[in-house]
């Protein structure tokens, strides 16, 4: 310190240059600055490893001057300092003062000789506050980045996480490779056979569809040559349909069942599946729509937390909430409540479809009632675990690596802690029952809705299986569960003086937002909704009048939830009343959306939300809803600088995220997704597989 201060006095370059890496009080103190930060890549670039590093070429380093109002650039010879810089960070509490009554933490970087342990910044700390008599100021903690040595290469989760991925790699590569060599002696088999011999062994009934398994279960004329007691596509909001492959037909005898796990991994034919333009039977394209647009919301709602959190003027939150137009990120928690809903909705109507066609009686042929009951539900559960839990896993595995290089390397504080939480408590998460804890030990924040959503689904599961036989049964159950549903929130919203216009809207997360029994509501709606369609055949008419009362009502309601609350002030009992009942009016309100579009009432709407353009972007939407908190997360602990937050640099930092996002979940989709699912679909029960090519270009 002492050769630091010295070098100040005689003006060496290098300590000026740590001194300018170092922050002061810094602008914009009453506009939320809490970041003064200085420069950690400034003081980690002043001590250059070179042999010639003490006189180095004037060409080194630049600097700027002035000359008659001209921009110059002037050479400033490199001088290396006699000891390696380090940078740190100091969280520094103000207390109350009387032009800043509440006390504020402030983060303060400095760059000083790497000998200063956080033993010894706290007494310089200490000793600058003595001197200067501010007794205001409070040292809370020191912050020295990469002061633990944390490798990425020491580090087992990562080995582990570099393990899969290569093994994967192989495993894609090899698929692939494969993939294009029976397609390419397919197409060499089809051009030297003439029309008529393709057209009888297309008509021999021989050879049968392979990849894409649903369309087994959702066309009847195919239904021969597969048989499966799981029905696909009712495994979570996110159904697999046309994630698994394409439909091809056979010109030799079928692959062994290891060629077709091993080309399951075929980069070829899922990427071929995530863009396919056509959708089963049994799907409702304007599901497609709505999910993708709701995906995209929820990206905008994370990336504003995340971005206010680490800006420099958090003060223009307060400012900005008061817009109107910002009522549609602080009500972003409805766009959850979609998800709830689509799931919900899924589950109920392919399971009664599947159960129509008998698909569900080929696993549970000539047992008894509760036997069958028993079996189907270990089935869809089974099934419904494993095609989540493995890229759920791999981006558990993510998540823990890059928040640990984080709070190693990073100047700013991690918004969560999940380098200590997952590795403790993943266990939770791999059994979806994380909710049920704390939400301080919870690992992925955001994996709170796949907890709440397979709960849901066990609790769906049960409740359809009854339907089957005993459906007033049901529907007295599901009628329960959801009034509990009501109750139970209102209650808990009462007794919290849970205000929901000015509240923040995660300020009962661990009571009310991630709970179960608070927010089952829109999954219930979405069950009953997919019951009508079934029942109808999604062949209801309307008349004009029920059509405009129907969709005033679902637009209205939909605005009113969003912005209705502005600026309105509840009573105690109207804002628990409202936290109650507004998650499942929103279900009810997109019921109408979905029913309208699904039978043919859906106008342009219907053809927006049904754009082909947007089945790729929703079939990955499981993949994207896992991973994008890691972009977010990334964007702003990479910097060591404050962001300073804007509408214009919002919403860029939105699109590039919403990008990274997707392109990160297609690989992941591609790689542990949509091979899992093809996967299931070869070994499931009662499935007789032929693996099959043809000509595609045909």
């Amino acid at each position: 310190m002492m050769q630091y201060l010295d070098g100040l006095q005689i003006k060496k370059t290098w300590a000026i240059k740590m001194d300018d890496a170092s922050s002061g009080f810094s602008s914009g103190y009453f506009w939320g600055n809490n970041y003064w930060m200085g420069s950690m890549a400034l003081c980690r670039s002043i001590y250059k490893h070179d042999e010639n590093h003490h006189y180095r070429k004037q060409s080194s380093n630049v600097g700027l001057t002035f000359i008659n109002g001209n921009t110059a650039h002037v050479q400033m010879k490199h001088e290396n300092p006699p000891f390696l810089p380090r940078f740190s960070v100091l969280r520094v509490i103000l207390s109350e003062v009387d032009i800043a009554p509440n006390p504020r933490t402030i983060h303060v970087g400095v760059c000083l000789p790497t000998s200063c342990e956080k033993d010894d910044i706290i007494k310089i700390a200490d000793s600058a506050r003595d001197s200067n008599e501010t007794k205001f100021i409070k040292l809370d903690d020191v912050r020295i980045p990469n002061a633990d040595g944390f490798t990425l290469w020491k580090d087992s989760t990562f080995i582990t996480m570099l393990t899969v991925t290569l093994v994967v790699g192989i495993f894609i590569v090899w698929g692939t490779a494969y993939d294009i060599l029976l397609r390419k002696k397919a197409k060499q088999r089809r051009q030297a056979k003439s029309y008529s011999k393709d057209l009888h062994s297309d008509s021999s009934g021989l050879n049968c569809t392979t990849y894409d398994l649903t369309s087994a279960i959702t066309d009847k004329s195919k239904s021969n040559c597969v048989g499966i007691g799981i029905p696909s596509g009712i495994n979570n909001n996110n159904s697999d349909e046309n994630l698994a492959a394409e439909p091809s037909t056979v010109d030799e005898d079928k692959l062994p069942i290891y060629e077709e796990l091993l080309l399951s991994f075929s980069l070829v034919t899922n990427f071929k599946a995530i863009c396919d333009r056509e959708v089963g039977s049994d799907t409702i394209s304007c599901i497609h729509g709505i999910r993708a647009f709701s995906m995209v919301w929820i990206i905008l709602g994370h990336t504003c937390i995340i971005a206010f959190k680490y800006s420099n003027n958090m003060e223009l939150r307060k400012v900005v909430e008061q817009g109107f137009f910002f009522q549609t990120i602080t009500n972003g928690a409805f766009s959850v409540d979609t998800f709830f809903f689509i799931s919900g909705f899924l589950v109920s109507f392919i399971y009664f479809r599947s159960n129509a066609k008998g698909n569900l009686d080929k696993l549970s042929k000539g047992v008894n009632e509760f036997t069958s009951g028993a079996m189907h539900f270990g089935g869809l559960v089974c099934y419904r675990f494993i095609r989540l839990t493995a890229p759920y896993i791999y981006t558990m595995g993510l998540v823990t690596v890059t928040m640990k290089y984080f709070a190693s390397n990073s100047v700013f504080e991690p918004p969560t802690h999940d380098h200590i939480n997952c590795p403790k408590y993943w266990w939770r998460n791999v059994l979806y029952i994380n909710t049920l804890f704390p939400v301080q030990d919870m690992c992925m924040l955001w994996s709170w809705y796949l907890a709440n959503d397979t709960q849901f689904y066990i609790i769906g599961a049960i409740i359809l299986i009854i339907a089957i036989k005993h459906f007033k049964f049901a529907a007295t159950t599901l009628t329960v569960f959801l009034l509990s549903a009501w109750i139970t929130t209102g209650v808990i919203a009462y007794r919290n003086n849970h205000i929901p216009n000015t509240d923040d809207p995660l300020a009962l997360f661990d009571k009310i937002y991630d709970k179960p029994w608070t927010r089952i509501g829109p999954y219930l709606v979405g069950m009953v909704v997919g019951w009508i369609l079934f029942k109808t055949n999604c062949k209801i008419k309307f008349t004009k009048a029920q059509l405009v009362t129907g969709w005033t009502f679902s637009i209205g309601t939909l605005l009113y939830l969003l912005y209705g609350l502005f600026k309105v002030e509840l009573s105690k009992f109207s804002a628990a009343a409202y936290s109650s009942l507004s998650h499942s009016a929103w279900a009810m309100a997109l019921a109408w959306i979905v029913i309208a579009c699904s039978t043919g009432h859906g106008g342009v709407l219907n053809k927006f939300l049904s754009a082909t353009c947007l089945y790729p972007f929703s079939r990955v939407t499981y993949c994207a809803y896992l991973v994008h908190p890691i972009i977010i997360r990334a964007f702003a602990l990479i910097n060591d600088a404050p962001i300073h937050m804007g509408v214009n640099s919002v919403m860029t930092i939105f699109m590039g995220q919403t990008v990274a996002s997707y392109l990160l979940s297609f690989i992941v989709s591609l790689a542990f997704e949509a091979p899992v699912v093809t996967m299931l679909k070869i070994l499931v029960p009662n499935k007789k597989s032929n693996i099959i090519y043809k000509d595609t270009a045909s």
